[in-house]
């Protein structure tokens, strides 16, 4: 059903990095919503009225705020594809996350509302009527949402979207909370007192819990979160697949919303090389990874004197004694520059994040140790954070 209302919908639906694609796989998917939970609100309900159950009357409205997540999908789906003007360059992308914390927020609001209800009845119960046509009406509840989780999982997988794998996790939630109630009303049956209430007090516990994670999820990547390891990789892998480029670092990588990223990078190539050529290979190379990864990339050039036997020694030196002391330092842009008293040695260092060393703790340490090689060397250290 999936990927024929795929076919049906979404026009050159196998180019997901299209901003105008991804419009339509949100649009499908916000329809599809606002169409089935607007059915399954008026049937729960209906039922909830039938059994007097305040389970199964919390679902329903549970059912309505999906109906407005649906609304928000649609709304930030046709607002990220929207082009870049004068005020935002880089595009609209990001309030796709925007619409996603949104739909968090609705299912935390329904959360709380569902707790607060199970509350009430636990305190006021009241008989709940079991009939086998309310039974079979959820369970018919359950097995829609469970096709909706799945639909808009498979749809988020397909573009990478967050907001879209919120709602398939709201539609996951729905089952559980269905589930729950259409148990509870069996078990109820048997029992000589109503626990209705406990049902939907776990109902809201567990929609609240989800709902903590889908924050998380959606924030992060507006806070700016570290970038894909494979996505980093891969660019690592195509910038060093010409041989001349001898080293990659400060790489960075800004998320501009889902298909919207953008890159820079620092390469190391010998310095002996023709400085037109130079330029020619990292010009190949910024177009190699715009061209496989559809992303606007720039790369800067750094050359290195590898032509020096010293500064090769010299560097390796250095690399071991960054490495004593934290293995997971490295160092780039290596020069000497002799003089009549003392040499410099001029380097970057990259500190990785789970350093508590302050930047003058390190170079202290460094030259340190460096000092028991040769007193004559004076280090000039600029120190990087690792971004990626």
């Amino acid at each position: 059903m999936t990927d024929l209302l795929v076919r049906l919908f979404v026009r050159d639906a196998e180019k997901t990095s299209s901003p105008q694609v991804r419009e339509k796989y949100g649009l499908l998917s916000s329809w599809v919503a606002i169409v089935c939970n607007l059915f399954l609100f008026g049937a729960k309900f209906i039922l909830g009225l039938i059994s007097n159950s305040i389970a199964i009357t919390a679902d329903a409205f549970n059912n309505l705020s999906d109906v407005g997540s649906g609304v928000v999908t649609f709304i930030g789906f046709r607002a990220a594809s929207a082009p870049a003007d004068e005020d935002h360059p880089f595009g609209h992308g990001r309030i796709e996350y925007i619409s996603g914390l949104v739909i968090t927020f609705l299912v935390l609001l329904v959360g709380f509302d569902v707790v607060k209800s199970s509350v009430e009845k636990i305190l006021h119960p009241e008989p709940v009527e079991f009939s086998l046509f309310v039974i079979l009406g959820l369970v018919l509840s359950i097995l829609v949402k469970l096709w909706m989780s799945a639909f808009n999982r498979k749809l988020s997988r397909k573009i990478d979207s967050g907001t879209l794998k919120a709602a398939a996790q709201d539609s996951l939630n729905d089952c559980v909370s269905t589930g729950a109630t259409t148990l509870g009303i069996i078990i109820a049956r048997f029992l000589p007192f109503s626990i209705d209430g406990f049902l939907g007090l776990m109902v809201g516990g567990f929609i609240l819990y989800s709902g903590y994670g889908l924050a998380k999820d959606t924030i992060s990547p507006l806070l700016g979160q570290k970038p894909d390891p494979e996505l980093v990789h891969e660019i690592y892998d195509i910038i060093l697949s010409y041989p001349a480029i001898t080293g990659v670092h400060d790489l960075v990588l800004h998320d501009y919303g889902p298909g919207r990223i953008m890159g820079s990078a620092h390469v190391e190539v010998s310095r002996t090389m023709d400085v037109m050529q130079a330029h020619d290979m990292i010009d190949n190379a910024e177009k190699h990874v715009q061209s496989v990864l559809h992303m606007p990339f720039v790369l800067h050039y750094d050359p290195i004197a590898d032509d020096c036997e010293e500064t090769r020694m010299m560097r390796k030196k250095v690399e071991q004694i960054v490495r004593e002391v934290n293995g997971e330092m490295s160092i780039h842009d290596f020069r000497m520059v002799p003089g009549e008293t003392h040499t410099n040695l001029i380097f970057d260092v990259v500190v990785p994040r789970g350093e508590t060393r302050k930047n003058m703790e390190l170079k202290q340490e460094i030259d340190n140790r460096l000092k028991q090689e040769q007193q004559t060397y004076f280090t000039v250290i600029t120190f990087d954070r690792n971004y990626i």
